[in-house]
């Protein structure tokens, strides 16, 4: 009998042996290029605010020339505490603020220049509005960024080595005085027309070696070693690419960057061709960040007040972003007063409940999971692994199978319209193609497909009803690790508050082109009030656009608007603007550059110091983008539209 009882212990010790070795799998190898442990923190933000506040609010300008007077900084009703209120709102998690452009002026009391806010009205020079913002969002739960411009329109030393020094001692008061930071932001302007000190002169820097990157960022790692760097080429998280607010299908957060001219030195500022899409299995994980304004432009603007996004369209962006696996990040510039403008606000607000609401439940929850295979049949990467909430738990299968699938049996039927697809990007890239199947009528309809999965992948479409959801793994380059497969219901928008409107165009009824340009087929087409046609200018002396109003007009400003189609031909960047009451006799009303033209080609509208009367306007092209004969989509004058 005693030796009956130690065979059957013996067998259950064997027995349960043989079943910790089928509840227990070696955890998949890393595949590729891979995020660091900062990277993985900025991942887990998707979206944040950018804030562009500076002496351009008060010029009413993109980017300032650097020879504003520091009094003119002088918000009425400053409030951060308000704006990072409203920033939470809208469920952004960070502010990033422009603690310098490229005019040079320092949202704060630096040694390095007299070009600072302690020159400003503002609370009687004693005012520093990085702390300021820094202390908000410390209140708010909020993380900080610091935007520093390379480029400086003001400082005497520009171009020189000095300035790199001075640079640097801007860097390292921002990281010491007002951290922790989450992102240093890095803009990819460098040189150009400024004032310089008084010497009012165009200075071009080598982008290559200029700034030796390596040892500035050195700041960074050293102040803020989790902290990522934005840049064109990263390190940290890279330029999308455009500033239009989506990244392209698929977004790769890997990449091997490549320049667009292969005999460039490969730095921030130059012309990446795979920024968009990135690079599967590229070298580097340098995922992109989406960069977009609620407005045309990055700084305040009251004559763009009517044309602020709506929830909706913020919603939209959101899918084209964070839905792709990139990270948002969104301007929200303040006005004069320092308050983020009404109709921004509501929209903010609007769009936080819509995210919010959308995630609020989860149809998958409590459904039964099962896979094709299970990683060693082991508990810890089964398929109920993709619905605990958590990114980092997964299902994996075996090494071999990367072609595999998960199905989710409903608690009874459900109505959703939005998926959800996380990869444990701990693990790297791992997925190439998948879809995403539903039940429908006892069989199994493809609802959505496509390439990479990353962070996050969103699956936007019709509402459809089922009780079962199948995810399929076409392709992957190692075994996929899925930490997450949620289903939800995008709720309907309110009624939205903010409306774009359109300008009446009827004012252009009366005009006619009366330069040499009349007798090109097309010239009409700048005068049309339709922004998809552009006329194209003659070159040479005959590159001016002259247009008679018919009627003597009071101006206080003019618009210029690029072509819309996406290309850079053509689009000017330097301009003169006459007037004139004869057509003869003419008078420079304005003269300068369209800020950021290449990279938001938006409707640009110059403001006059006062009102001219005129009946005849006169657009000059003095330089254009890429050298070529000007277009112009549209020109008109402010006065008239308001």
């Amino acid at each position: 009998m005693r030796k009956l009882v130690l065979a059957t212990v013996l067998l259950l010790v064997c027995a349960g042996s043989l079943l910790a070795q089928r509840t227990t799998a070696k955890p998949p190898k890393p595949y590729g290029a891979l995020p660091s442990a900062g990277q993985v923190k900025w991942h887990e933000m998707e979206m944040y605010a950018f804030i562009h506040f500076s002496i351009n609010t008060f010029t009413n300008k993109e980017w300032g020339y650097g020879d504003e007077s520091p009094t003119l900084f002088n918000p009425t009703d400053f409030d951060a505490d308000a704006i990072a209120s409203i920033v939470k709102s809208a469920g952004l998690k960070g502010i990033v603020l422009t603690c310098k452009h490229h005019d040079g002026f320092c949202l704060w009391p630096t040694k390095t220049t007299e070009h600072n806010i302690s020159k400003s009205p503002w609370k009687n020079g004693k005012g520093d509005m990085v702390k300021e913002f820094s202390d908000a969002c410390k209140r708010h739960g909020l993380k900080f960024g610091v935007y520093l411009s390379p480029w400086d329109r003001n400082n005497k030393d520009y171009g020189k080595p000095e300035y790199i020094k001075t640079y640097r001692a801007q860097y390292r008061e921002l990281l010491t005085n007002y951290g922790p930071v989450f992102e240093s932001w890095h803009d990819g302007a460098n040189g150009g027309d400024g004032y310089y000190g008084g010497s009012r002169e165009a200075r071009y820097i080598d982008k290559a070696t200029y700034y030796d990157w390596d040892n500035t960022w050195k700041i960074l790692s050293e102040l803020h070693p989790n902290a990522v760097i934005f840049s064109d080429i990263g390190p940290g998280c890279r330029w999308v690419g455009n500033e239009k607010g989506y990244a392209k299908d698929p977004c790769w957060s890997t990449i091997t960057f490549e320049p667009e001219d292969p005999n460039q030195k490969l730095c921030p500022g130059i012309s990446i061709k795979n920024l968009e899409n990135g690079t599967h299995n590229g070298k580097q994980w340098v995922p992109a960040e989406v960069d977009f304004s609620i407005r045309p432009g990055w700084f305040w603007h009251e004559s763009e007040n009517g044309k602020v996004k709506t929830a909706a369209q913020l919603l939209d962006h959101y899918f084209l972003s964070v839905g792709r696996g990139a990270n948002m990040i969104l301007n929200i510039p303040p006005d004069r007063r320092g308050h983020i403008y009404e109709t921004d606000a509501a929209s903010l607000a609007e769009f936080g409940r819509l995210v919010k609401q959308m995630f609020a439940v989860n149809y998958a929850k409590g459904a039964i999971a099962k896979a094709s295979n299970v990683r060693g049949k082991s508990a810890q990467y089964a398929a109920s692994q993709v619905l605990d909430g958590s990114r980092y738990t997964y299902w994996a299968t075996d090494d071999k199978v990367k072609n595999a699938d998960l199905t989710l049996q409903l608690k009874g039927k459900k109505s959703f319209n939005v998926i959800k697809i996380r990869e444990n990007i701990k693990l790297g890239h791992r997925v190439n193609k998948w879809a995403v199947d539903v039940m429908q009528d006892g069989k199994w309809q493809e609802y959505a497909s496509g390439v990479a999965i990353g962070s996050c992948r969103l699956i936007r479409g019709k509402k459809v009803t089922t009780d079962r959801v199948r995810l399929r793994i076409i392709d992957a380059d190692a075994c996929p690790c899925i930490g997450e497969f949620g289903l939800y219901a995008e709720p309907q928008t309110a009624t939205e508050t903010p409306v774009a409107n359109k300008k009446s165009e009827n004012y252009k009824k009366s005009w006619k082109v009366v330069s040499s340009n009349q007798n090109i087929k097309d010239a009409a087409l700048a005068i049309d009030g339709d922004s998809k046609t552009f006329s194209t200018l003659p070159s040479g002396a005959d590159a001016a656009l002259t247009v008679d109003m018919g009627a003597e007009a009071a101006i206080s400003g003019f618009c210029y608007v690029p072509r819309q189609d996406r290309s850079v031909s053509g689009i000017i960047d330097q301009y003169v603007f006459k007037v004139s009451k004869d057509g003869i006799n003419w008078e420079k009303a304005a003269e300068g550059e369209f800020s950021n033209i290449k990279n938001n080609p938006i409707e640009q509208l110059i403001s006059f110091p006062g009102t001219i009367k005129a009946r005849y306007i006169q657009l000059v092209p003095v330089r254009t983008l890429d050298g070529g004969r000007a277009t112009v989509a549209e020109l008109g004058i402010v006065s008239a539209i308001k």
